[in-house]
């Protein structure tokens, strides 16, 4: 897996995740301030916390339900313990990835998926640059074919970071725009297929059944171990990033997640519910606006970061 760091990794997470750190922080600081035995309020005050956090009930109540159980059945637990167990908690709920990226293959074929807003097409253009600075050969694919200024956009990106954009007019069909890129991928020995799609209404029955087919046409001219479909969420949307993640899971498979915004709001604890909910690892995280700053997804310094020391 290649790298996008420039400095110190935990140094990084920890500046772009401040502002959920500062929401959590004053709560925590009070319970883990001094080692004392953990009561059913001060589980209870550390719940209402991590909820208003965006992990939401159901990953904070996976989080918390082994503590809640142990002081039911009459067991101690000091506030340091409630911690380092916490931690660890987190890290188990945030799944990991044993898949390399790029996938393997010539070419391997990305394909983003997201609601409109969610930074998608800035987000590909990011990882367009990225991998051409590591040396991988890249062609962008514009399969957002609903929108003029959506073609527009990723051709003016694909400008600004000199790789190839494949695109045919507004209203054309996406799945043959994708058929076109990657035969241009197969006969220019290019590495990496990165598809833009339109920010479709999930409950739209045609668009997702477009979407299927998208998919059908990628599985004819790669195999399996070299796709990878990854749907772009973002941050500051909290909750909501929830039922997005559902619709379009259930239109085809996920393999991994991106989330932007990070830095810009309190609400990243959306990660770990996203994650745990989903059984879906993150794959990179947006902590700023410059390519460097999308960053390749590391759940403990994401941990560390989030919980005081």
């Amino acid at each position: 897996m290649f790298n996008f760091f420039k400095k110190d990794i935990f140094e990084k997470f920890k500046t772009g995740l401040s502002k959920t750190k500062e929401k959590l922080s004053q709560t925590l600081n009070e319970i883990f301030e001094v080692d004392k035995l953990v009561d059913l309020k001060t589980l209870e005050n550390l719940e209402e916390t991590l909820i208003l956090a965006d992990l939401g009930v159901e990953t904070t109540s996976a989080l918390l339900s082994p503590f809640k159980k142990k002081l039911l059945q009459g067991e101690t637990l000091t506030t340091k313990e409630l911690k380092s167990f916490l931690k660890n908690q987190m890290l188990f709920l945030l799944k990991e990835t044993n898949k390399s990226f790029p996938p393997s293959g010539n070419p391997s074929v990305i394909l983003f998926l997201g609601v409109n807003g969610v930074g998608k097409t800035t987000t590909i253009a990011k990882i367009g640059k990225n991998l051409k600075d590591k040396g991988y050969s890249v062609v962008l694919v514009a399969a957002d074919t609903f929108r003029a200024a959506a073609i527009d956009q990723l051709k003016t990106l694909g400008q600004q970071i000199d790789v190839p954009v494949i695109a045919l007019k507004e209203g054309s069909d996406p799945a043959a725009v994708i058929y076109q890129g990657i035969a241009y991928a197969q006969k220019n020995n290019i590495n990496v297929v990165l598809i833009d799609t339109a920010g479709r209404l999930h409950t739209k029955y045609n668009l997702i059944e477009e979407l299927k087919k998208m998919v059908k046409v990628i599985n004819k001219l790669v195999p399996t171990e070299s796709q990878e479909n990854i749907l772009v969420l973002d941050a500051t949307t909290g909750q909501n990033a929830l039922n997005q993640a559902k619709h379009f899971l259930e239109a085809i498979p996920i393999h991994s997640i991106i989330i932007t915004k990070m830095d810009g709001t309190a609400k990243g604890g959306i990660a770990i519910a996203v994650s745990h909910k989903f059984n879906l690892p993150i794959r990179f995280i947006g902590l700023g606006e410059k390519p460097e700053d999308l960053v390749s997804f590391d759940k403990e310094a994401f941990v560390s970061a989030i919980l005081p020391n």
